[in-house]
């Protein structure tokens, strides 16, 4: 079978692994956000250790690895470390992370001797139990397939019903008690929910590497957004894109398990996030920053023109490179760039190797000049600086300062006429 079988997904074992595995890696997602934003990272790993000793104990009562069976097992033993998680933090000193390495450690210790036992028993229907280890997703069945969907479709109908309050819930609990929100049933739901999509997700990626399929998607789709509707939309596409590459590398490599290479996929978009993302990546701060640099560059130029002209009663004279130097050190690159921008917002003028203030740009220089000598007063006057140890402070934060906190400074200062130099205050009205 050639590659674009796979992509159409004639033959019915692979549509049934990508599908049920893309299912998974969506629905874990989407809870998995909440999670994230809730910083209990560590609570869904903790869950997927804590699991395999209830999808021992599950197998133990059906005698087969029935699905449903195994979930129930699985959910009940998630729900009891998360009770014990809760209980060691409250009746202890022991510190969360402390609690939640315990439970881990002891019950996936004691799923591996249920699953010891259960291999030495003889019980043919064992074969292959120990694959939720490390996920097995190519032995996907067709009713795996429906209960995966049924169970996504569960947990998506849960957050539309319960997202106002699960947000809430997520970004600050105390506001959710003030508000007369049932907090403690949403927090059971949620965590019911979380034990849900940890307990199928195990199928795809196994018990090692779950907290991955749950927190990772979170993770990368924060970088591209700060709105909770669209970071859950996209940690699910993401969840399940990465189980389709898993699934696919597979296909191409059957020596290759598709559950590392979904969370090698997810660990993948991460990086690309980081890098990438325009408001929180690498790149993006990177270019905000040379944003910042050119705006403080060509407002501090800006400001020069203003103080010579002040100094001169001269605010629209002719200029060379040299004098705007001398009166103030900046280097011939910052001070050329810084030009270049003033002349392209036409708030000065070039001609014949000299420049020239317009009246946008005396406009614009007073507000800067405003805003710096106002930071200076109010530096002074309200917090008892010493008027020659106000300007350096002055020098950074005049870049930051917007239009509404401008009114508060002259509405806490009265509208002074002079800073603490007793230089003017220039105004535009």
């Amino acid at each position: 079978m050639d590659i674009w079988s796979f992509i159409i997904m004639q033959d019915t074992n692979v549509r049934n692994v990508t599908l049920g595995t893309m299912l998974l890696g969506a629905s874990a997602a989407l809870i998995g956000c909440f999670s994230y934003l809730r910083k209990q990272a560590l609570v869904g790993d903790a869950i997927a250790h804590a699991i395999l000793p209830g999808i021992c104990f599950g197998f133990i009562l059906s005698g087969t690895k029935n699905p449903i069976a195994l979930i129930i097992g699985a959910m009940l033993s998630g729900w009891l470390s998360i009770l014990a998680i809760d209980f060691i933090t409250k009746h202890s000193k022991l510190k969360p992370d402390t609690a939640i390495g315990i439970v881990l450690s002891v019950f996936f210790g004691f799923g591996v001797l249920m699953l010891t036992n259960i291999q030495q028993s003889g019980n043919a229907a064992q074969a292959g139990l120990d694959k939720f280890l490390f996920g097995k997703a190519a032995s996907m069945t067709l009713n795996d397939v429906y209960t995966f969907g049924g169970i996504a479709i569960l947990l998506l109908l849960l957050v539309i019903v319960c997202y106002k309050g699960f947000k809430i819930l997520a970004f600050n609990p105390d506001y959710a008690n003030v508000l007369g929100l049932p907090t403690k049933l949403l927090s059971f739901l949620l965590a019911t929910a979380t034990v849900l999509s940890v307990a199928v997700g195990i199928q795809a990626v196994g018990v090692v590497l779950m907290a991955a399929l749950l927190i990772t998607p979170a993770a990368a789709a924060r970088f591209w957004t700060n709105q909770l509707k669209n970071m859950l939309l996209l940690a699910a596409i993401m969840g399940a894109i990465a189980g389709w590459i898993g699934c696919l590398v597979s296909f191409i490599a059957p020596a290759m398990p598709t559950g590392p290479w979904v969370v090698i996929s997810l660990t993948f978009m991460v990086g690309l996030a980081m890098l990438l993302s325009p408001t929180n990546g690498v790149y993006g701060k990177w270019i905000k920053a040379k944003k910042n640099q050119q705006l403080i560059a060509h407002e501090n130029v800006l400001k020069l023109f203003f103080q010579l002209g002040e100094k001169e009663n001269s605010f629209f004279k002719r200029r060379g490179l040299l004098p705007l130097k001398q009166h103030r050190k900046l280097r011939t690159n910052t001070l050329k760039k810084g030009l270049s921008i003033l002349i392209q917002k036409n708030w000065v003028v070039k001609e014949e190797g000299s420049y020239q203030l317009t009246n946008a740009g005396l406009l614009e220089a007073k507000r800067i000049v405003r805003l710096h000598r106002l930071w200076e007063l109010f530096l002074n006057k309200r917090l008892g600086l010493a008027p020659d140890h106000v300007h350096p402070d002055a020098e950074v934060i005049e870049h930051l300062i917007t239009p509404e906190l401008e009114e508060i400074l002259l509405q806490e200062l009265g509208d002074p006429k002079v800073d603490p130099h007793n230089q003017q205050i220039p105004y535009t009205k």
